[in-house]
């Protein structure tokens, strides 16, 4: 390929990572709600790109379940049902049961040692203030890496990954309940704490309390929340 071809070919596909990175945090984040549309002439001119990067992010997005087309509408955000949060689930206990289990047996102890102790002083991330909840998210996200990367097995890991997108969004719906975040931190911290005693039953066990947990909550809150958020 040409260099000057080239140098056009590279600075798109930058733009089109651009578009995707900034759609898919909006999308997360609830700022684009479900039945959203997403027109390419008005997300191009809202991101300061053309309209071929933003249709790479919207196949991007549509492959990862987070858009969809809509017929005549053309493409929207996706919603997120009680139905698709019970099937979330089904799929999130049988991966995450099993990674956690897994990480008991083959991680490092000391690196969950550390997060357990991290875990037990979240209370002060969760307070009313945005930029300390999302300290406390940044928490559980590097709880979910050091898992990823004991488990020693990259199909298990690609597989919880793509699941997470979909969890980010199932996890806002609760984002302003102080009394279930407070909860979920010690969970949290139960899974850590066990893994790091190298006990697989145990984190079995506190991984299935925390999901059951989670998704009783959210199915009791769904409604009021999805309707706080349109």
């Amino acid at each position: 390929m040409p260099n000057r071809h080239r140098c056009v070919y590279i600075e798109a596909m930058r733009a089109g990572d651009r578009a995707y990175a900034a759609l898919r945090e909006d999308i997360l984040e609830w700022r684009l709600r479900p039945g959203a549309v997403l027109a390419e002439v008005e997300q191009s001119e809202r991101l300061g790109v053309s309209r071929t990067p933003v249709r790479e992010a919207l196949g991007r997005l549509t492959a990862e379940g987070l858009t969809a087309a809509a017929g005549g509408r053309g493409v929207v955000v996706t919603d997120i049902s009680l139905d698709s949060i019970d099937e979330l689930f089904e799929l999130r206990e049988t991966l995450e049961v099993k990674a956690a289990a897994l990480a008991a047996e083959r991680g490092e102890p000391g690196v969950f040692e550390e997060l357990h102790t991290e875990l037990l002083g979240a209370s002060g991330l969760l307070g009313e203030d945005d930029p300390a909840r999302h300290e406390y998210y940044a928490l559980v996200g590097r709880v979910d890496e050091a898992i990823d990367a004991s488990i020693s097995n990259s199909y298990l890991a690609n597989a919880m990954r793509g699941l997470r997108v979909h969890l980010v969004r199932v996890r806002r719906l609760a984002a302003d309940d102080s009394a279930r975040l407070h909860a979920a931190a010690a969970e949290h911290a139960a899974i850590a704490e066990a893994i790091a005693a190298g006990n697989p039953r145990l984190a079995e066990a506190a991984t299935t309390l925390h999901l059951h947990r989670s998704l009783t909550h959210l199915k009791a809150t769904h409604p009021a929340a999805t309707a706080s958020h349109q």
